[in-house]
Parts: structure tokens; sequence; C-alpha cells
């Protein structure tokens, strides 16, 4: 009996599920527009790896900016922002000035890629995700007419000044474009940006920020999510990423 008792403890241990590596936060920034013809296929790439998070290494965080350059050439992009634009210029300081084109996707604030090829997409993010990244936390609830949030930030390490960014993301929208390069196509978006602030910078010790960003009644927060990272303000380096559902409890 005590034989078979241990055989089955055996057993039992073998049938345990393996304990999974826990996985780095990476930011992955898509410079898009829907009045770009090669942006849909990009918008489609990012709505596949943050579904699917195939990069096994990493939790891949997705924000969808849309710039607003292509706003007069027929089609304006409702969800377009001139701060989107002014966003994607910086990058050119890192990068280059021909860097500067839709679409286009910067992971960690440190790589560009264009923003279709997938294949080049996850082995980017599988290197960021393999450097060293500080630990922060964001939680996000719904309360009338805004979002509100904690996010427990690190202390700051010695260098640069780091900026605390956060914004409010919506997914599963869509538009009937009648004009531009896309006329005649339903576009259908993930992780559209719908505000960017930046709260501060790090501090030489640990704290938690709190506060709350207005939202617009057509918004769903149901749809939203709260993403906040930590990026160098000469580097552009992000230093580290945390989002959470607003419907969250």
């Amino acid at each position: 009996m005590t034989y078979l008792l241990i055989l089955a403890a055996i057993a039992a241990v073998g049938l345990r599920a393996p304990v999974e590596a826990p996985r780095t936060p990476v930011l992955v920034e898509l410079f898009t527009s829907e009045g770009c013809s090669s942006c849909p296929a990009a918008d489609a790439v990012l709505e596949k790896l943050m579904r699917e998070q195939a990069v096994e290494n990493a939790e891949i965080v997705p924000l969808s900016l849309h710039v607003d350059y292509w706003n007069r050439l027929g089609w304006r992009d409702p969800y377009s922002s001139k701060a989107y634009s002014t966003r994607q210029q910086q990058y050119t300081k890192i990068f280059g000035d021909d860097k500067l084109y839709t679409p286009q996707v910067v992971v960690d604030g440190r790589d560009e890629v264009v923003g279709s090829e997938e294949d080049a997409i996850k082995r980017t993010i599988t290197a960021a995700a393999s450097r060293p990244h500080l630990a922060l936390k964001v939680t996000a609830r719904p309360v009338p007419g805004s979002v509100s949030l904690a996010i427990d930030l690190p202390a700051a390490p010695e260098g640069e000044a780091i900026d605390v960014l956060v914004a409010l993301t919506e997914d599963d929208l869509s538009s009937a474009v009648i004009r531009g390069e896309n006329k005649g196509r339903t576009l259908t978006h993930v992780a559209v940006v719908r505000k960017l602030q930046t709260l501060g910078s790090l501090e030489r010790d640990a704290f938690v920020a709190e506060g709350r960003i207005t939202i617009e009644p057509a918004w769903k927060p149901s749809k939203m999510r709260a993403v906040c990272w930590l990026q160098g303000r000469s580097s552009s380096r992000v230093y580290g990423t945390a989002s959470v559902s607003v419907s969250a409890r």
C-alpha cells in the first residue's frame, strides 16, 4: 500500500504544469494613420501581437498612436493627434531624420522597425525583453467622467532623468473611410491611444503617484487599458512598463 501511495505521489508531481517564467513588459508603439494605405497591415500585426502574446519572454504592451500629418490628404483620422506626430518626431533625435514614416514601430524607445514586418518586430521585442527593466505597478478604475489611477513607482536609478508617462488606450474601434488612400475600407484598431500625459519624473525614493484622467462620454471604459512607462528624458530608453484593464477590480 505504501509503495502504491509513493507511486501515486510521484505521478501527481509529474502531472503538475510547469511554472511559467515571468514575462517582461515591453512597450510597442505603432505610429499609424487611417490615411495611409500601408498602415492597415501594420494595425493587423499590432492586434495579432497583442492578442496572441506569442513572444515567449515578453508581455507585449501595445500603443497605437495615430499621427495627424496624413489628414491633409483627404481623410481626417478621427483618432489622430498633433501630440502623437510630435512624439514620433522626437524619436528622429535617436533614429535620424530619415526615420519618420508610417507605419513605424518603436520598441522600448530604443529600436525602430517597419510596422508591418511581424518577424522583425518579434525579434526586436525578444531582444528588448532580455534587458533589465525597472518594476512598477499600475491600478486603474473607472469613476464618473474619468479614470482613477495609482502607480507604484520605483526609486530613480543614477543617471539621466526618467519621466513617468501614462496613456489610456481603447480597443475594438473602427472607421468606415470615405476618402483618401483607404477610401471604401472599414478599418479596425486596438490599443488606440486616447490620452497621453507626462506625470512627472522618478524621485530619489520610491513612491505611489495617484490621480485622475478625464475621459470622453463616447469612450468605453470596459474596452480601455491604462499603460504607464518610465522613459529616459535624453535617451528615450524605456526603463519599465506596466498596464492594466481599466475595468479590473
